[in-house]
């Protein structure tokens, strides 16, 4: 079957900050684009993410379900209606226009061995999710938009709070977002990762923040400026604002992080003085960045057909260009040696495209990641942690994170628990054949598994102002497998579990 040949060092930017010059109408772009693209023996549906940031950059991934692969950065170029998406590492790219009123693009995708046309339309919500909304009744808790400062970088951050109903106080929860920004819902095609997290613990006695990204929304600040460690003080902020509230409990305030966002809380939680009260991870980060980033490299580049050589060499590529940007600190010097690494491997590449990418290896961000070693902080996390990570996951790959982040937080004295999720997700989703089905179509959904992980330990963890309401929920399977969890651990988890399931 023919392949989609995004070789060299695509999953390196895998999360990348895109540019663009800014656009005054750059909202026309916002949202996911849907279209087949036609391919010897079949077609390939493309699915294109653009999130306009506000300093009038944007932030574009690609998403390949057949190939499996998923949030591929590219170069987002738009200028009056002429729009071009470019994966320069491959000498691939969609040039064309913004027509219908915004609602489609249309022109040439062209890429080694390949010109063809392209029509991407803007799509809405799937049905499914249109009709999860527009059945969704009045939740039985409280629901407010709020803001908060983050006094270090001088900016409101956006977001929505979510309490139970009651006179509390109650344990609350921030929730952290991966890589990339994004809303405060962590929207991925109609499937709200947070939207379903504040819902599902807020009903069960816990309330839950989530807020926009700085940059994105309603939200201050410049996400393309920050690095990891940065973002650790919007954390802060969000957890110093739940602490001047009433209803909230001050010293059961914890941390949910995705990704990212799971390095995030640790991070935080290994700060003292302002640490959370509990952390959960989600396939987190556990190895240096750098591998990390080598590593899905080369899972992505076999699972799109590249043979041992290819990826070989792709990756040769990979350790010449950071060895280059980890060894010059001047920004302009390490820019210059990174253009001439790109540009001597793929001579289709042009100066411009060079340069953009170039400015995006070497910027803050990429700089931090790649000798950011997330085990090196372990030991000084100062509070209880959860991990949870799918063994389908091909960002954050479960065993080798998963052991790393296991081994390094034994070391305090706090505890805690892992457990590996088997058909599991990036996202949390499981087996697509078990999603529920609403309005005629399968409706992507959090695993059940993991909620009911986080349900116990969560429930052993925090001391709710009143029993959560009755629901109905699904135990996971007894031979679900899973990484060993401490032995503290597990006996304070087993003697706060409940004797069995609530029964809605």
């Amino acid at each position: 079957m023919w392949k989609l040949y995004f070789l060299l060092i695509a999953s390196l930017l895998f999360n990348a900050r895109s540019s663009s010059a800014q656009a005054p109408d750059a909202l026309r772009l916002n949202g996911q684009w849907q279209g087949p693209l036609k391919v010897p023996g079949g077609a390939l549906s493309l699915s294109i993410t653009i999130v306009p940031l506000s300093n009038g950059t944007y932030y574009g991934a690609l998403d390949v379900p057949q190939q499996r692969i998923a949030r591929m950065p590219i170069e987002v170029t738009l200028k009056d209606d002429n729009i071009t998406l470019g994966i320069e590492q491959a000498g691939s790219r969609f040039v064309g226009k913004v027509l219908a009123g915004g609602a489609r693009l249309e022109g040439t995708w062209q890429q080694p061995g390949l010109s063809a046309p392209l029509v991407l339309e803007k799509s809405a919500a799937p049905a499914a999710a249109q009709a999860a909304r527009q059945m969704r009744l009045t939740p039985p808790y409280r629901e407010s938009d709020v803001t908060f400062f983050n006094s270090e970088g001088k900016f409101k951050l956006a977001g929505t709070l979510t309490v139970p109903a009651g006179e509390g106080p109650f344990p609350a929860v921030v929730l952290l977002s991966d890589s990339g920004p994004q809303d405060r819902d962590a929207d991925l095609q109609g499937y709200h990762l947070f939207g379903i997290l504040a819902d599902y613990l807020t009903r069960r006695g816990i309330a839950v923040l989530r807020f926009d990204d700085r940059g994105v929304g309603k939200s201050g600040g410049d996400y393309q400026r920050a690095t990891t460690a940065d973002l650790v003080t919007d954390a802060q902020a969000a957890m110093g604002f739940l602490r001047s509230r009433p209803l909230i409990a001050a010293n059961q305030i914890g941390l949910l992080g995705h990704g990212e966002g799971a390095n995030v809380a640790l991070l935080a939680a290994a700060d003292p003085g302002t640490e959370p009260a509990f952390v959960v991870s989600l396939a987190g980060y556990g190895q240096p960045g750098r591998e990390v980033l080598r590593r899905q490299q080369g899972e992505i580049m076999r699972l799109i057909g590249a043979d041992g050589s290819q990826v070989k060499a792709a990756q040769q590529l990979y350790d010449r260009i950071i060895d280059a940007v980890r060894q010059t600190p001047n920004q302009a010097a390490a820019r210059t040696k990174v253009i001439a690494l790109l540009r001597s491997s793929n001579t289709a590449l042009d100066e411009p495209m060079a340069r953009a990418r170039a400015a995006q290896i070497t910027s803050p961000w990429s700089r931090f990641f790649l000798d950011f070693d997330p085990a090196a902080r372990l030991a000084a996390v100062r509070c209880p942690v959860l991990l949870l990570s799918g063994a389908a996951d091909l960002q954050v790959a479960a065993s080798r994170n998963l052991n790393v982040l296991q081994k390094g937080l034994r070391q305090t004295p706090y505890g805690v628990e892992a457990h590996k999720l088997a058909g599991v997700n990036h996202w949390f989703q499981g087996d697509p054949a078990q999603w529920p089905i609403v309005a005629g179509e399968r409706q992507a959904a959090f695993s059940p598994e993991g909620l009911e992980y986080l349900r116990t330990w969560l429930q052993a963890h925090t001391k709710p102002a009143h029993a959560p309401l009755p629901v109905t929920v699904r135990r996971p399977p007894a031979a679900a497998p899973k990484t060993k969890a401490s032995a503290a651990t597990k006996r304070r988890s087993l003697a706060s579990r409940p004797s069995a399931a609530p029964k809605g």
